[in-house]
């Protein structure tokens, strides 16, 4: 073993809740309860309908240690099926929380582990939940730095969001150093290194990968359990993969997620922002708007350009988005599905949308979104934004109540509003040292049904 995986076996299985800070743990109840919104408004959406059909076809289990049951659902199935179906249907309503220098997301795979894995530990105190929350983050975040780091294709979240999963199991079951290390060679090795520009070219129901990256975490912690092994995380035990965990236990990453205010592929939000902000300002509405011209950076100008068929699309569509947020001052789950992609108000704004790469911006990727916006009204009149940086992230916060109002937004049309508040009202007093997660699990099986 090395000394970077001592370090990381130390942090990820011994590191106690109450050496952990509590502005982490508070951190990691809000971005739970952010990721809990989007996964219970994702329920009723095709690609988590096909997902937890799969999951009990195909991913059941003999034995009810190795079992729970699915969120919002209540059919049994395997851990591994369980956090497959629930991360899979997370991530494909592009709501969920992000960390700017992975270029991708966490929260999605850190959800449904814990929920999945914490069934079967009743005892467990909110504290001790959320010191598994911080720890998936931890080593998620690092492995992913780590992995960019490491080769020249952009890899989306599930090749490296493996990893975390493989931390918070070990931590969970309470397995040794030695199968934390077979584990984590196992997921690196399988985990989905899946490109994220072909996805971004042609958006489909893959989205980010974390659902494959969450079935991989889990099947490599139990096989490593159960004697497998695997060949050492070069992520993690390579020389020069240890510049990337120098400040593990130090610096708090889960403090440093983005939360998104919109359902859209981040790379998008800067110019919605523009938008919204011109308007806001000089009192427009959409009938006023000539055209729009947004410049924003590389990767952002390569989303999908066109009027979206599916739901994947509209979430990877940047004019789309701005259109919608331009006409209806919000953008939710009924504007990028269903009716919402045939609207003729928002298809025909989006001809008047034009979008541009521009050099200024692509520099400042990944540790920025930026985009300006250049809003020319009926009559004559221009209107620009300047440099708009995507809020929501450590520059510029989504506040605590923002956040709850969004996870309320999403959550309570699903589940009602009293089902919604009790479950709010239970991940954020995990705080609390008196707190039981297994106050929860009466709240999350049942169907939506209110």
């Amino acid at each position: 073993m090395t000394d970077t995986f001592d370090r990381v076996a130390e942090f990820a299985l011994n590191r106690s809740a109450d050496t952990m800070p509590d502005s982490a743990k508070e951190a990691a109840a809000l971005m739970m309860l952010d990721t809990m919104g989007i996964l219970i408004a994702s329920g009723p959406m095709q690609a988590g309908v096909i997902a937890r059909d799969t999951a009990a076809l195909l991913y059941a289990s003999t034995d009810p240690s190795y079992g729970t049951r699915m969120m919002f659902d209540g059919r049994a199935v395997s851990l591994a099926g369980a956090v497959y179906a629930a991360a899979t249907q997370t991530d494909n309503l592009d709501g969920h929380d992000g960390y700017n220098p992975t270029k991708g997301h966490i929260g999605v795979v850190v959800l449904p582990t814990l929920i999945a894995l914490a069934e079967h530990r009743p005892a467990l105190t909110g504290p001790e939940a959320l010191a598994a929350v911080i720890t998936g983050y931890e080593i998620a975040g690092r492995a992913g730095l780590s992995l960019h780091a490491s080769v020249s294709d952009y890899h989306t979240s599930g090749a490296w969001n493996a990893l975390g999963v493989v931390a918070m199991a070990a931590r969970l079951r309470g397995h040794t150093p030695e199968q934390l290390r077979q584990a984590m060679g196992i997921a690196e090795y399988h985990g989905p290194r899946s490109q994220m520009m072909r996805e971004i070219a042609n958006p489909t129901m893959l989205h980010d990968g974390s659902g494959w990256g969450a079935l991989v975490g889990v099947s490599s912690a139990i096989l490593a359990e159960r004697g497998f092994t695997g060949a050492p995380a070069i992520t993690i035990e390579a020389a020069a993969a240890a510049p990337h965990w120098d400040d593990l236990g130090q610096f708090w990453q889960v403090e440093h997620q983005y939360v998104k205010p919109y359902p859209i592929c981040r790379w998008a939000h800067a110019a919605i922002d523009g938008v919204r902000t011109v308007m806001r300002d000089n009192g427009l509405t959409h009938a006023q708007i000539r055209s729009v011209d947004i410049n924003s950076f590389h990767q952002a100008a390569c989303l999908y350009a066109g009027l979206p068929d599916t739901t994947s699309q509209a979430q990877y569509s940047l004019p789309f988005a701005v259109a919608v947020q331009a006409i209806y001052g919000r953008i939710g789950v009924e504007h990028i599905s269903g009716t919402g992609l045939a609207d003729p108000a928002v298809a025909d704004l989006l001809t008047r949308i034009r979008v541009a790469e521009s050099d200024r911006h692509t520099r400042r990727f990944p540790q920025g979104r930026w985009a300006d916006v250049t809003v020319v009204t009926t009559d004559g009149r221009v209107f620009e934004s300047g440099d708009v940086n995507a809020r929501g992230g450590p520059e510029a916060p989504m506040n605590r109540d923002e956040v709850i109002g969004k996870y309320t937004e999403f959550a309570a049309p699903v589940v009602g509003s009293n089902r919604a508040d009790a479950i709010r009202k239970t991940m954020l007093g995990w705080v609390d040292p008196d707190t039981r997660y297994s106050d929860l699990s009466n709240l999350i099986f049942d169907g939506p049904e209110v």
